[in-house]
């Protein structure tokens, strides 16, 4: 079914337009959204490092602070004044509170083992739990997550003299159990382990107040996506309407158009289907003249080279009957002499009665296609123009296996040949070449067999070289040239033969190579 036909065009046009708008509006508003919530948990964690980077420096100062007052204080007291110093400082330390909301303490451990062990280290202070004072603490204990602190900050301090550890731990004052980043350092004079605490509570606040904020922001960005989504679709559906009803207009007047053309066409094609029979016919009926016409030159041809092969055989034969004659007339014929005699005019006029039947092979139609001997077609032709060549001084080479086999019309084939040697003989004898000669070969490979006919005369001179085969070309047209020659050996040979005829200069001449199916 269609869904879109040219009374609904507008209408496909506004409700498609409002669609891809609603589409475009939600994509954009739901990448908005995604990307606002994306940058707030990137900001949320920027909080939250800041935050503990923040919480650590204000330990770290504070316990770094008490560790330089030790030095300090130490280094001015006798040995007897240390040991009731430490216990001033541990009610001094025991009392310290910091941050916000005074709510941080600090905390002193004597380590008594740095490998470890269920009494690692006793408890000197610690105000979160005073219950701990003065007992051996272990570093198997675990916080609310299962984390072993103390075994943590015990391997960073015996490594680093100090460490910072993250763990959840009771706040002051209070049961609930929240996040907690710990600074510890060592004053290893005294083996003690002096740490203060931050709890983490105060990032939620500022987490809660950047949700807010981004909530407030994503809904104001709603209220405009919101706004600009119907204001664009009105635009939209205005323009939408205005041109559907434009483009509706435009496809009345070109349907219009496209029927009146349609029965134009109609009516051509009616009269072309006509002309192209008439056109075929025609064709046709020039190739017939142009076979027709072929096989009249080849006849004059062939006529001419029939009375050179049969010039000196009547000559011979001339020769055989004088002889007879005038021994017969003195009394001096022999019957040894007749009979050699009558062998010599047997042989000759056996040899005139095969010219006779090769012509009559070559000129007798063919419409049936048969598997033939390559050499038996090549000899036929030589045998028809060889004293023709030969009259002209021109060597002929001939290098043609007798076992190759070829399929198609082998009188056609025959008239092909002719017509490229006679090609060559011509070519031979306008450029009056010295020494001229005509190479004849045949060799093959496992799927074709390659008939290659050359000459000495210098090659072609068309540009491009296949022009050479188009119906009346021709390069010598003062000594008589048609054109039709090359142009019917040609079309017999891809017809005929089901092979392939082309062109080419070598060094010496020109080359026409015939490429035939190979045939076991």
């Amino acid at each position: 079914m269609k869904l879109i036909k040219e009374n609904n065009i507008a209408t496909t046009i506004i409700f498609g337009g409002l669609l891809i708008i609603t589409f475009l509006m939600a994509f954009n508003s739901y990448f908005y959204i995604s990307r606002q919530n994306e940058m707030l948990e990137k900001s949320i964690q920027d909080t939250k490092d800041a935050y503990i980077v923040s919480e650590r420096q204000l330990i770290r100062r504070e316990v770094d602070s008490i560790i330089d007052l030790i030095r300090f204080k130490r280094s001015i007291l006798s040995k007897y004044d240390e040991e009731s110093y430490k216990e001033e400082l541990k009610e001094w330390i025991r009392n310290i509170r910091f941050g916000t909301n005074r709510k941080n303490y600090i905390f002193v451990y004597e380590i008594k083992s740095y490998s470890g062990g269920k009494k690692f280290a006793k408890m000197l202070v610690n105000a979160n739990r005073p219950d701990l004072e003065g007992k051996y603490i272990s570093d198997e204990y675990e916080d609310a997550n299962g984390k072993k602190f103390r075994k943590e900050f015990l391997k960073e301090i015996d490594i680093y003299g100090y460490a910072f550890v993250d763990y959840m731990y009771k706040k002051l004052d209070s049961d609930e159990v929240r996040p907690k980043v710990s600074y510890f350092r060592l004053y290893p004079h005294w083996d003690w382990v002096i740490g203060a605490g931050a709890y983490l509570d105060g990032i939620d606040d500022e987490i809660a107040i950047k949700k807010a904020s981004l909530k407030k922001s994503v809904q104001m960005d709603i209220t405009t996506a919101v706004f600009f989504f119907l204001f664009f679709s009105a635009v939209a559906s205005a323009f939408a309407i205005f041109f559907g009803k434009q483009i509706e207009k435009v496809l009345k007047l070109k349907n219009l158009q496209v029927q009146n053309k349609t029965k134009e066409l109609q009516k051509l094609n009616r009269n072309l289907a006509k002309r192209v029979k008439d056109e075929l016919q025609k064709s046709r009926e020039q190739e017939q003249l142009l076979i027709q016409k072929s096989k009249f030159i080849a006849l004059g041809e062939m006529i001419s080279n029939i009375a050179h092969q049969w010039r000196q055989p009547l000559s011979e034969l001339s020769a055989i009957m004088m002889t007879l004659k005038f021994k017969y007339s003195f009394g001096k014929l022999e019957k040894e002499d007749m009979e050699k005699k009558s062998k010599e005019a047997e042989n000759l006029l056996e040899y005139m009665s095969k010219t006779i039947d090769d012509f009559r092979e070559f000129f007798m139609p063919s419409k049936e296609r048969k598997i033939f001997f390559i050499k038996d077609a090549i000899d036929s032709v030589i045998n028809i123009i060889g004293t023709t060549v030969k009259n002209k001084n021109i060597t002929l080479h001939v290098e043609v296996p007798k076992n190759e086999k070829t399929y198609g019309r082998r009188s056609e084939f025959e008239q092909a040949i002719l017509n490229l040697i006679t090609n060559a003989k011509n070519i031979l004898i306008n450029k009056n070449i010295k020494n001229p000669q005509i190479h004849i070969d045949l060799y093959s490979d496992a799927n074709y067999t390659y008939l290659s006919i050359e000459d000495n005369a210098g090659g072609i001179e068309a540009d491009p070289i296949e022009k050479i085969f188009e119906p009346y070309y021709t390069t010598r047209e003062k000594s008589g040239g048609t054109g039709i020659g090359l142009y019917m050996s040609k079309l017999i040979i891809e017809k005929s033969m089901d092979g392939i005829l082309v062109a080419k200069n070598s060094k010496f001449g020109a080359i026409f190579t015939v490429r035939l199916k190979k045939v076991d």
